[in-house]
């Protein structure tokens, strides 16, 4: 299948650097590049940049450095500080939306998007319908918003709740019975939206992605403390190998399996907190 690389619109997109003119050429703002997490090799030469140097040294500092020889390879707690951010990143949560703008061609409706829109993409606008709830004099959204708000009374205990179940129940209807566009993702790369535009048309997508220039302090200590969690059990791992170590003073205990143990309790801890106190709760959609 041949995708078609759209051309950017408006803004183009929140979270991107660049000038191009086509959307997949924008690069993700920050040091966080989703495309780049989980993919370091062991004969790679281990680079930190700025954000995950910060986590490394909090990472060694827990661990006792320098009074305490930690036994870690860059390459291993580059590991563990890509597990820790690709675990907040699919619980992404509300602050981190993101927008992106393009044209539709008339009779294309297959695109290529960059990987980080695509991961976490939440939503598709593919009609103008969509964007703002139609307010026209003559509508019956007009004239109930603008009955509501006269207070002539003429709809007694009228509450905002009830107006607020009227515009969803407005909004279904619109989905259900207009000719609204939808859309899917194909291999994780290529977004179809259906049904095929007549005409040049905008889509904007809204999508979540982390990043780190603007990601909230918690949350970045969240991401320390998961590293750290992580790095705890390839540690104890290290240090599991042997018991105990002789020495003139009579041998010292390693505690591989204690830092195993306090990894894992740790570990379960943070994915309950990011669970419960971080990803947004479950939301039910209508196409």
């Amino acid at each position: 299948m041949t995708a078609a690389r759209p051309k950017i619109l408006g803004y183009g997109n929140s979270f991107g650097v660049s000038h191009q003119k086509v959307l997949s050429d924008y690069e993700p703002a920050g040091d966080i590049n989703p495309d780049e997490l989980n993919t370091t090799l062991l004969t790679d030469g281990v680079e930190f940049n700025l954000f995950e140097q910060s986590i490394r040294d909090f990472v060694l500092a827990r661990l006792g450095h320098p009074v305490v020889r930690v036994e870690l390879t860059g390459y291993q707690i580059k590991t563990c500080i890509d597990e820790a951010i690709t675990k907040l990143d699919y619980h992404a949560p509300l602050w981190t939306m993101q927008f992106a703008s393009f044209m539709a061609l008339g009779g294309v409706n297959v695109y290529e998007l960059p990987r980080y829109i695509l991961n976490n993409l939440e939503y598709v606008v593919y009609k103008k319908t969509l964007l703002t709830i139609q307010s026209q004099a003559g509508t019956l959204e007009f004239d109930f918003f603008i009955k509501y708000f006269q207070d002539n009374y003429l709809f007694t205990d009228f509450s905002v709740g009830d107006f607020y179940l009227l515009q969803q129940n407005l909004e279904m209807m619109r989905k259900v019975l207009s000719q609204e566009g939808s859309f899917n993702v194909l291999d994780n790369r290529i977004l179809q939206i259906y049904p095929v535009p007549a005409v040049n048309q905008e889509v904007i997508v809204e999508y979540r992605a982390l990043n780190s220039n603007t990601i909230q302090p918690a949350y970045r200590n969240w991401i320390q403390k998961f590293a750290l969690a992580v790095c705890k059990t390839v540690l104890g791992q290290i240090r599991g190998k042997y018991t105990n170590l002789p020495s003139p003073g009579g041998g010292a205990t390693l505690n591989g399996a204690a830092l195993i143990a306090e990894g894992e309790k740790e570990m379960e801890r943070l994915e309950k907190e990011l669970l419960d106190q971080i990803e947004e709760p479950p939301t039910f959609t209508c196409y």
